[in-house]
């Protein structure tokens, strides 16, 4: 890609992030409004973003470079035990979301009326649910996995413990820190996810 395709590319990115973080009420986003804020016209958008859906994932994709997501998940995936992936994952996302947060909510905010929304969101939650995954089978392969649950069923479980709604429950309904929803997170994914 030159230099200049790639400069306007991080221009849209940038001006798509900061329209959707200033988002309030789940209003769509259009692209004209993305167009005018990077100072180009609609069609140089869509020459880079095809779709709205492309733009929107790519969107959650810068934001992982921002903010290094794949710095954030070294200690999960080099945990020595089950237990420690388990708690060094929770740290990992639960940490991560409260970054990325004001994108996501006005993503997940659109994906109601909005189809290109939803296939963002409904992809990256699909990569979280990989990554509890993984970790359920750490602790499998650890002999720590209650016998009563499947992969399956103990991956739908941590999945559900780490969703957005939950965390969202956690801090703006309970008022728990950021913190609190780390530590006590960990507490219940151990008690309920791993053998007595």
């Amino acid at each position: 890609m030159s230099r200049e395709k790639n400069e306007t590319r991080q221009k849209i990115l940038d001006s798509t992030l900061k329209l959707l973080e200033a988002n309030s009420g789940g209003k769509e986003v259009r692209m004209s409004d993305i167009a005018k804020d990077a100072g180009i016209s609609r069609q140089a958008v869509y020459l880079h973003f095809p779709t709205r859906a492309d733009l929107l994932i790519a969107v959650t994709y810068r934001l992982d470079e921002i903010y290094d997501s794949a710095g954030r998940l070294v200690k999960p995936t080099n945990a020595k035990t089950g237990i420690l992936r388990l708690d060094a994952y929770i740290e990992a996302w639960f940490g991560y979301l409260p970054l990325i947060y004001g994108v996501v909510k006005a993503i997940m905010e659109m994906e109601g009326h909005d189809v290109a929304a939803k296939e963002a969101f409904d992809l990256r939650m699909q990569h979280i649910r990989d990554a509890c995954q993984t970790t359920i089978l750490a602790l499998q392969k650890d002999g720590q996995l209650p016998s009563h649950y499947t992969v399956e069923t103990a991956t739908d479980v941590l999945w559900t413990m780490l969703s957005i709604p939950v965390w969202e429950q956690y801090r703006f309904k309970c008022g728990w820190t950021a913190e609190e929803c780390i530590s006590r997170t960990k507490v219940a994914a151990k008690a309920v996810l791993v053998k007595p």
